[in-house]
């Protein structure tokens, strides 16, 4: 790398991401209009500091641009599945039916935002979780702002053996430790046995969320027998399959939690009632038009969500399908790049491919169709009812579509500039081996900046393997650290809170997620840092 990493060109670096944290954080300004200022910072410190062209900010955009539209045809499917859902009043059936499953309200809370979320990573992964899972909350009477902070929580730990390894294989692919069978096993073990601890905090954090000190008494036990069962499972099958790894753990929780529901601790009502976390508000109930209207059962008002469930696994699981249906792609042709300092962006034949029918926003879009159909034909969607869901998506769409935009096409000027290179190389060079204590931050804010960490590890694993070599570090210790950090800054990743306010209703409320579940990423980041540094460089281990 030829760009000169000074402190100079450190903190300009960092400022537009620092900009973001300040005005989401600390002032509360609305992704829409943080992501555009922050765009703007990054431009003009690519431009003056780092010598970037007009030819390459063309293009990087471009490649910003394109990665948005991709998550955002996410958002909007997402969000029309609510909507046809919703204009149902499917999800007052949900509730009750669900509350009769179980009458403990915190395993209520924990089979949606915690093991239903979960399962949406293992096999889809790209915000869906958190766009689903939030309303599903919010039907059961979560505050919105909390029902997108436990989602966020909740699905966070799959993002490296979530939709089906793609995180995973990115870090084998960029760091070439695939040939080396020992560092590839060991690797994965730090990977799982961090995230399997990130699992359990993350179980904890959703029941203080509920109830304080008294949810968590009440949820530890089941917090960590779902911990045992997803973290531990997860590392059990990466053993032997990492692409199933997420997923077949996932499958297990739900008989897990369903045992948990028979158990005597969990079987009677119980609830919080002065829960900070919930609405006990009346629901408004909906006026009746006269007309008789079929009485609908749980599985009914849940068959959209099985539906999605369905054809995800059929695609995604059966291989003919999926590289039939996969078959069709398509990609931006991207050219050479480079800044004045020659640091070079390679060209592409193909960017970011786009298989559409292979895609988490197809399968989305199928299921809000079906319920669509299905709720007309049963006459629980009224006539017109599709066009003011329809409506009611593209309004709750453009917000966050600016702010996606702009944070995406932030991290691919910085990262095609060299400022994402720059930040990482300079805590190396400072802190010498003390830098394994920032080796799952910096997989952290590859998440934060990307809202992938698929995309953190593609960014970062090189330059991690790299340092690891440079440091005499142990280079599995590092990689795990890597993207199990990146699997811990999915919980503030700016793209996933965006998907959560939008879905849950608030658009707009971006910093106070990102304040809520701030404090607990960055210290289980830093915490994860502190522990590697002291077993292997202090214990020499």
């Amino acid at each position: 790398m030829n760009v000169p990493v000074t402190i100079f060109t450190w903190i300009m670096a960092l400022l537009p991401i620092l900009l973001l944290l300040v005005l989401m954080v600390k002032f509360q300004v609305p992704a829409m209009k943080a992501a555009p200022l922050g765009l703007l910072v990054s431009l003009a410190t690519s431009v003056t500091i780092y010598r970037a062209g007009a030819k390459l900010l063309f293009y990087e955009a471009l490649k910003g641009v394109w990665s948005a539209m991709v998550i955002l045809i996410v958002v909007w499917t997402a969000i029309l599945l609510y909507e046809m859902v919703n204009e149902a009043n499917a999800f007052g059936v949900f509730r009750e039916g669900l509350q009769k499953a179980t009458p403990n309200e915190l395993l209520q809370i924990l089979i949606i935002g915690r093991v239903f979320v979960s399962f949406l990573q293992g096999i889809t992964g790209f915000g869906v979780p958190v766009a689903v899972g939030t309303p599903l909350l919010v039907g059961l009477g979560v505050h919105p702002i909390g029902a997108i902070c436990i989602c966020l929580l909740g699905h966070a730990w799959g993002n490296t053996y979530g939709t089906l390894a793609l995180a995973w294989d990115s870090l084998v692919l960029q760091s070439g430790i695939g040939s080396d069978p020992a560092v590839l096993l060991r690797t994965g073990l730090w990977a799982t046995g961090i995230i399997w601890v990130w699992n359990f905090i993350t179980g904890i954090a959703i029941c203080w969320i509920y109830g304080r000190k008294e949810g968590l008494k009440k949820g530890f036990f089941a917090v960590a027998v779902l911990a045992l069962v997803q973290g531990g499972g997860q590392m059990a099958v990466s053993l032997f399959n990492t692409t199933l790894a997420c997923f077949i753990p996932c499958c297990l929780s739900f008989g897990a939690v369903l045992a948990l529901s028979r158990m005597k601790m969990y079987a009677d009502p119980w609830k919080i009632e002065d829960s900070p976390v919930m609405d006990r508000s009346e629901k408004k109930t909906v006026v009746s038009d006269g007309k008789e209207t079929p009485v609908m059962t749980f599985n009914q008002a849940f068959s959209p969500y099985y539906v999605l469930t369905v054809i995800t696994l059929c695609i995604l699981l059966i291989t003919p399908i999926k590289n039939f249906l996969g078959q069709w792609q398509v990609g931006l042709s991207m050219p050479e790049t480079s800044t004045g300092y020659g640091f070079t962006n390679e060209a592409v034949a193909s960017f970011s491919p786009f298989a559409p029918l292979t895609h988490a926003a197809f399968f989305l879009l199928l299921s809000a169709l079906f319920g669509y159909f299905y709720f007309s034909r049963k006459g629980w969607i009224k006539p017109g009812g599709g066009g003011a869901a329809l409506k009611r998506t593209n309004k709750k769409t453009l917000p966050s579509g600016i702010a996606v935009t702009g944070f995406i096409v932030m991290s691919k000027i910085m990262g095609g500039t060299g400022q994402t290179s720059v930040l990482a190389q300079g805590i190396a060079d400072v802190l010498g081996q003390g830098y394994i204590i920032l080796a799952p931050i910096v997989g952290m804010m590859g998440s934060f900046m990307t809202s992938s960490n698929m995309a953190s590890n593609i960014l970062f694993s090189g330059f991690q393997f790299t340092t690891a070599k440079l440091l005499g570090l142990d280079v599995a210790a590092v990689l795990g650290a890597q993207t199990a950090g990146g699997a811990i800054g999915a919980t503030m990743c700016p793209g996933n809170i965006v998907l959560g306010t939008t879905t849950g209703g608030v658009p707009g409320h971006e910093g106070e997620v990102l304040k809520r579940v701030l404090p607990i990423s960055l210290a289980v980041a830093v915490g994860t840092g502190i522990f590697l540094f002291l077993v292997l460089v202090v214990l020499g281990a």
